[in-house]
């Protein structure tokens, strides 16, 4: 008996909810062994945040370097079959034995499209851009990024009614664009869920001291964008309010997390990713100058430390320990004012610099979304695991905050889990 036919052998589905990398590498540690998956993601693409970053740990790889492998063997795996724009509605049933219930909401694009781009092309409208966090705009008619999977337009809800959603019919030569698209159910049996439902920025706008609200006070995941090649600037870190060049930045970490009044816990990762943005701007800007304001600089495990200890060695770099009281700008200059207290001398310290960079923590996307089936949240809104009991189980960070890396590593556990309640069932 060939593996093949040992695979075809086994019983049972799994729902992995969330397309980003976790439930990405839950849906294929399963299916590459054997079991039918059934993949739901809310946006209009796979990949989640990573998809969104220019570089990331521990090898400092671009999206495509992970991502596009992870499409390919989606793609080329019969036994997965992935829902975008979709939600899970309802969940009843016991381990084993779910019921599931999935809501599919209309692209206006079908299977068609070729993305040629024309209705793009054809559509006069503009909206925010939500894929580069309301830096520019796009389209009504919009691929949601360059590698997107899959690679299919989406006709915005926006401008359904419109003479731009006539005209995106009237460009397309495909018969890809149906303006009668009407919501679907799709129904569902499985034996085991694995919720990857992933993370969001906190919101910056609710820190009123660090000045969010000034246009060169930006977030750690707008400057992920910024320095993307497929970014709003097309990978140049630029000042946002007159695309002036960087010669003096600030990175302001424990933006709002460790704080009771906002993320009592520390997101994990913050320290980390604003010293890989400092390598960003080191390597467009030479002889930048970069302030790291810190509470303490977590570096968790060898790899991090090494790296912590190179960024050091940079002259340029000035790592300040002390805890940011405030942030102001000059309405004439538009220059960002960072001021602190230098934990270790007791001075205050005023830094001007072109912009300001804001590590702001880890929301788990659940923290105010109630999940269907009875699933349990903390108060800080993760959800936690009855591995006693089996059946329904989270990974990446709907747990807690991880890294890329730790994510795929907790994936692979729980996608175990999951068939091991199939197996047991």
């Amino acid at each position: 008996m060939t593996e093949e036919q040992r695979a075809e052998e086994k019983k049972g589905s799994i729902l992995v909810v969330g397309g980003g990398i976790s439930g990405l590498t839950a849906t294929l540690e399963a299916a590459e062994v054997g079991y039918e998956v059934f993949l739901v993601e809310k946006n209009p693409y796979l990949g989640g945040r990573v998809a969104q970053l220019k570089h990331y740990f521990p090898k400092l790889c671009p999206p495509t370097c992970g991502l596009e492998i992870n499409f390919r063997r989606i793609k080329d795996n019969p036994r997965i079959t992935f829902y975008t724009l979709a939600e899970v509605e309802n969940i009843s049933g016991a381990p084993g034995n779910y019921d599931i219930t999935i809501k599919l909401n209309p692209r206006y694009v079908n299977e068609k499209c070729t993305c040629c781009g024309e209705c793009e092309k054809a559509c006069m409208a503009k909206i925010p851009n939500e894929f580069n966090f309301g830096m520019g705009t796009t389209k009504g008619a919009y691929l949601p990024h360059e590698m997107a999977f899959p690679m299919r337009y989406v006709i915005s809800p926006q401008i359904m009614g419109t003479e731009d959603a006539k005209r995106c019919v009237e460009a397309c030569q495909y018969d890809a664009i149906d303006l009668e698209m009407q919501p679907q159910t799709v129904n569902l049996k499985v034996g085991a869920i694995i919720w990857a439902t992933g993370w969001k920025p906190y919101d910056a706008s609710k820190i009123d001291n660090l000045g969010f609200q000034y246009q060169n006070v930006i977030t750690n995941m707008m400057m992920e964008r910024l320095a993307a090649s497929n970014g709003p600037t097309n990978g140049k870190i630029l000042r946002p309010s007159d695309n002036k060049k960087i010669s003096r930045i600030a990175f302001v970490q424990c933006a709002g997390s460790r704080d009771e009044n906002h993320l009592p816990y520390c997101s994990y990762i913050c320290c980390m990713a604003s010293l890989k943005q400092a390598t960003y701007v080191r390597e467009q800007y030479p002889e930048a100058q970069i302030y790291v304001f810190y509470i303490d600089i977590r570096a968790p495990g060898f790899r991090y430390e090494k790296f912590y200890k190179k960024i050091k060695e940079d002259e340029n770099i000035f790592l300040i320990k002390g805890k940011v009281a405030e942030v102001q700008e000059d309405p004439s200059t538009k220059d960002i004012t960072v001021v602190a207290e230098n934990a270790v001398t007791g001075e205050k310290i005023q830094e001007t610099v072109d912009m300001a960079v804001l590590a702001t923590g880890m929301v788990p996307n659940t923290a105010d979304t109630k999940l269907p089936g009875g699933v349990k949240c903390d108060p800080d809104g993760f959800v936690v695991s009855d591995l006693a009991q089996g059946g329904m189980f989270a990974t990446g960070c709907a747990v807690k905050p991880l890294d890329v890396i730790s994510s795929n590593q907790h994936a692979t556990g729980m996608a175990l889990k999951a068939i091991q309640t199939l197996v047991s069932s």
